[in-house]
């Protein structure tokens, strides 16, 4: 029993002595909905730093009096970032340190901070990370998708051609893809991805942590009609996962006769020519008909 208790009084030490070091700017995440999703370093940081640089001083000020936080901030957003490097260079050059935060979850991920690192970088400056929430690994801990491969592409494009051009440019891959999503977009976003990749199968997890946490999974076709179906999955935030090309993904898209007919073509064209040839006859999309001809000399 003494053990347990020395054990227990040396790690109350630890927390307590807890420091930060000098002149060091400290990439901090924080809740990216349920309040206490933050670990104790974090907080002990954001109270031992000179200056907090905040994305929404005004919005990260519930967090910091939920925590008894009293530490100074300042706004550094998308607008004004280059222009704050030199004002924090020269603060971590005289010892000061400094948190830098997002509105929600780990800085720079989809969230301002980029320049700022990479400019501080240059001045040499010592830069450390502060892990905690985010919404990108959040979303795919529960998604049931492959997690071995995955790309991360941010925000998708606001309008319906830029955004079918970036599904086009990305159908083909074989990792999971995750995007964000907004909730006036959702449903338009998901008709687009229905018609540039077809009936594949999806998984959106809206407002994660939070008191209407959803997760939706099933083929795009499915997912859609639930979302047209209740205003309220139209609701929130939303990250958007797809599932990679596979070969079942690629045969679901592709009728038996376009396959017959293709089987032929490519005996005697190379793919790419008996892709155009197929579709121009069956109607089906070359790239499908391209991606079916590359599986079938795989397998």
């Amino acid at each position: 029993m003494a053990d347990l208790t020395d054990s227990h009084n040396k790690n109350s030490q630890q927390i307590k002595q807890f420091q930060i070091a000098a002149g060091t700017l400290y990439v901090v995440a924080t809740p990216i909905g349920n309040i206490h999703d933050i670990s104790y370093r974090a907080i002990e940081t954001l109270k031992q730093v000179s200056l907090i640089c905040a994305e929404d001083t005004r919005h990260s000020q519930r967090l910091m009096s939920h925590y008894g936080i009293t530490t100074p901030m300042m706004s550094l957003h998308e607008h004004n970032e280059e222009a704050r490097i030199e004002q924090i260079a020269a603060k971590l050059g005289t010892g000061e340190s400094i948190a830098l935060i997002s509105d929600a979850g780990t800085p720079l991920i989809s969230d301002p901070g980029f320049k700022l690192v990479r400019g501080l970088r240059q001045h040499s400056a010592k830069i450390s990370p502060v892990p905690g929430a985010s919404a990108l690994i959040s979303a795919l801990s529960v998604a049931g998708l492959a997690t071995d491969s995955f790309s991360f592409w941010g925000f998708l494009p606001s309008k319906s051609k830029a955004r079918c051009e970036r599904y086009q440019a990305l159908a083909d891959n074989k990792e999971t893809l995750v995007f964000y999503e907004s909730s006036h977009r959702i449903v338009d976003s998901l008709k687009d991805l229905s018609d540039v990749m077809g009936d594949r199968h999806i998984v959106i997890a809206r407002e994660i942590t939070k008191n209407f946490e959803t997760i939706l999974s099933g083929t795009a076709s499915i997912v859609l009609q639930q979302v047209i179906n209740d205003p309220n999955q139209q609701k929130g935030e939303f990250v958007l996962m797809v599932e990679g090309v596979t070969k079942a993904v690629a045969d679901e898209s592709i009728s038996s006769e376009a396959k017959h007919i293709m089987s032929h073509l490519v005996s005697e064209l190379p793919p790419n020519k008996a892709a155009k040839l197929a579709a121009q006859i069956t109607g089906a999309k070359k790239k499908d008909l391209y991606q079916w001809a590359l599986q079938q000399k795989t397998d």
